[in-house]
């Protein structure tokens, strides 16, 4: 059963993190590289240095840390207490733990120095987490807890709890391979607690894995899962695919020693799926061994041994002794079972050095039971004996062990669940009395309030009195507003009715009179007919203006969109001003699009355009060019009209849309006009969710912009 470690790793940043320390350790353009950490300031920079390095392919890990840190220390910008280089440092020595032992002990100590000089107590945290790891491994069990002590006393001092989870993580490990399972257990559960606190679901779900670890080992398979069922619930919410199939390997290997194998094959097989295309190297390693041990029990030994060699292939790639030790053990069951005692023999032999060395008890039992089948098998019997007693002891040492962590992890559970029920009775009796004294100073308060109340009451009346004059005051002076612009409205309406249309109308009205008494002859008539035409067309044309101005400046005017052809407009206007155009002379080209569908009021639009059109044939002097033309606009149509006349100013162009603004001018054959054409237009396309603009320059010609939103598709369609 592995034990699940505080950090669970991602598959991108793990490889761009080992990169670095590759990089560093190979001294492949350091200078270039430190630069870039010294400038990014972040941990963005290891995905950086990943980038630069991914092509090269002759990186060696074997290297120790000493030619990075000679690298670093050789850049003129190196400084010793730089926090980015200490978390750098610590990086670097957690992603060397399984790779090179002796570089992280190395880089952690460096950070330690760093990190003390610097008083930046996090980098020491993490440094002393390091250094434990360090000793965790080496089978130095009371220096690791030493040192986690005094990481976890650092960091519970940060703002930041995840740390202090981490490392009481680990230091319950630790309580685990010394034997102390009580101490372990009450780790976890204090962990748990945190996490929950915090809402940190990844940590609740690793220490409640490694709860189903310890009564795992303890042969307690029924509490071993009901504290997976916790951690599968757990991963579920947290989405990890790397995290969910390191407990996937740990459920395999429960269900292999429970003798399930295929919920074990279906875990393992699963799991592997997801730590090969991930390259988790240490946890695959740890898969591979726990699918030896499945056909192992099914006694399927050359199968076993297939996974098991592929296993310890990848052993030879990291360090990890614990997981060695067991594929080492399993290597020899597997050899025992096909009849090949020596290779059985030297593989126990080497598995029970290492469990020796690193004080593993479970190990040095499983060996000594190996090499005693060994011995027996080849009739070496004084080894065998030697061997069966050493089983024997060991074994009798766990049983008495056994017992007594059973009955300690018993009663820490127990004593921890009623110390917990205690506090949360205190805790109740506390908020109940504090309710009390709530509910008096409530009461108090309420008088107060009463008291208050009675005393403000007037002065409430008054503001409320005082604040319903403000707002008639606010009506009355917005409807004085609005009474001063209909007034404008209206004098604007009779000064053009006066100036503009009763002196064509008068003229009309005079020449009619003049033909009716007999003082002109019917000859002499019919040649003011064009002139007559000119002015009756005027009249319309200024009185529809008038007209659509007026209803929009009293508010009733009411835009209906719907899908119009703008091209079809844009004709229909060039036909009516045709005699106008030919009057003078002027071309008039057409490069709008095909089906130039928009959303917008037709009425409304038609207006637009006759009065651009009106104004540029107003001011564009014979034998004179007009452009007309559109663009698509990201879901707009740009439609323009230019000219070739005289062009605007740029003081005019400034209040040329102004509602207010008087800017009739003459045309170049003294055409006549009201100024409110283009006010008439800005407020026609704004209605219609467009905007217009102008550009002009004098004596060369103007070119008017405006937009319209383009017809929806499924009105396109429709259409």
């Amino acid at each position: 059963m592995r034990f699940t470690t505080f950090f669970i790793y991602h598959g991108i940043l793990k490889l761009f993190l080992t990169l670095v320390s590759f990089v560093l350790m190979s001294g492949i353009e350091s200078y270039f590289i430190y630069n870039f950490i010294r400038q990014i300031k972040c941990y963005g920079l290891v995905f950086l240095i990943g980038y630069i390095t991914l092509g090269n392919a002759q990186l060696d890990p074997r290297k120790t840390a000493l030619t990075a840190l000679a690298e670093l220390k050789a850049n003129p910008n190196y400084s010793p207490k730089d926090t980015v280089q200490i978390d750098l440092l610590n990086k670097l020595a957690e992603e060397l733990r399984y790779y090179n032992s002796d570089s992280l002990l190395l880089l952690a100590n460096q950070a330690l120095q760093h990190s003390k000089a610097a008083g930046y107590k996090r980098g020491e945290s993490m440094s002393l987490l390091r250094i434990g790891d360090y000793y965790s491994d080496q089978g130095d069990k009371q220096q690791a807890i030493v040192h986690f002590q005094k990481a976890l006393e650092l960091a519970q001092h940060l703002p930041n709890p995840n740390l202090s989870l981490r490392i009481q993580n680990n230091l319950a490990s630790e309580y685990v391979y010394s034997g102390d399972y009580a101490m372990a257990l009450n780790g976890y559960l204090k962990g748990i607690e945190l996490a929950e606190a915090k809402g940190n679901k990844t940590m609740q779900s690793i220490m409640n894995e490694n709860i189903a670890n310890l009564y795992a080992s303890q042969k307690d398979y029924p509490q071993a899962l009901e504290f997976y069922r916790k951690v599968k619930k757990l991963n579920e919410k947290l989405e990890n695919p790397i995290h969910s199939a390191k407990t996937m390997a740990n459920i395999a290997s429960l269900y292999a020693e429970m003798g399930s194998t295929e919920y074990a094959m279906f875990n393992v097989n699963s799991c592997i799926t997801t730590f090969e295309k991930h390259q988790i190297l240490d946890w695959l390693a740890y898969a591979y061994e726990v699918k030896g041990k499945i056909y192992v029990n099914q006694e399927k030994y050359s199968w076993a041994l297939q996974w098991y060699n592929q296993s310890a292939m990848l052993h030879k790639k990291i360090y990890d002794d614990r997981g060695k030790i067991d594929l080492l053990n399993g290597m020899a069951m597997a050899y025992l079972g096909l009849k090949k005692d020596s290779i059985a023999e030297q593989h126990a032999k080497e598995a029970l050095e290492i469990a020796t060395r690193i004080s593993f008890l479970e190990g040095i039992q499983k060996s000594s039971k190996a090499l005693y089948l060994t011995s027996k098998n080849k009739e070496d019997y004084a080894s065998a004996l030697h061997y069966h007693e050493h089983f024997q002891k060991v074994s009798d040492t766990l049983s008495k062990r056994e017992n007594s962590k059973s009955l300690s992890m018993l009663q820490t559970k127990i004593d921890y669940e009623k110390q917990r029920a205690g506090l949360i009775q205190e805790n109740d009796k506390a908020l109940a009395k504090q309710q009390d004294y709530i509910n008096v100073g409530l009461a108090i308060l309420l008088v107060f309030i009463a008291i208050t109340l009675i005393i403000h009451r007037n002065e409430k009346i008054q503001k409320k009195l005082n604040k319903e004059l403000s707002h008639k005051k606010e009506d009355l002076e917005k409807r004085e507003a609005e009474l001063y612009e209909i007034n404008e409205t209206k004098d604007k309406l009779f000064s053009i009715i006066g100036h503009d249309l009763r002196g064509p109308i008068g003229a009309l009205q005079g020449l009619l009179k003049l033909f009716k008494d007999g003082e002109i002859s019917k000859e002499e008539f019919l040649q003011f007919i064009p002139k007559l035409g000119d002015d009756v067309n005027h009249i319309s044309f200024t009185l529809n203006n008038l007209l659509s101005w007026g209803q929009s400046q009293m508010k009733g005017a009411i835009t209906r969109p719907s899908v119009i052809a703008l091209e079809n407009l844009f004709l229909e206007n060039i036909n009516l001003l045709s005699d106008i155009a030919s009057s003078k002379s002027i071309a008039i080209i057409n490069k709008l699009p095909e089906n130039m569908l928009a959303w917008s009021d037709g009425n409304q639009m038609d207006i637009v355009i006759r009065n651009l059109l009106s104004n540029a044939l107003k001011f564009t002097p014979n034998k004179g060019t007009i452009t007309i033309g559109a663009e698509e606009k990201s879901g707009n149509w740009e439609v323009f009209v230019q000219d070739t006349g005289v062009g605007i100013d740029k003081a005019l162009q400034e209040q040329l849309f102004s509602r207010n603004a008087n800017t009739s001018t003459y045309g170049t054959n003294k055409e006549k006009g009201t100024g409110l054409g283009l006010a008439l237009c800005k407020e026609m396309i704004e209605k219609n969710a467009g905007a217009i603009w102008v550009v002009s320059v004098p004596k060369i010609g103007s070119c008017f912009y405006f937009t319209v939103p383009k017809g929806e598709e499924k009105y396109r369609k429709t259409a």
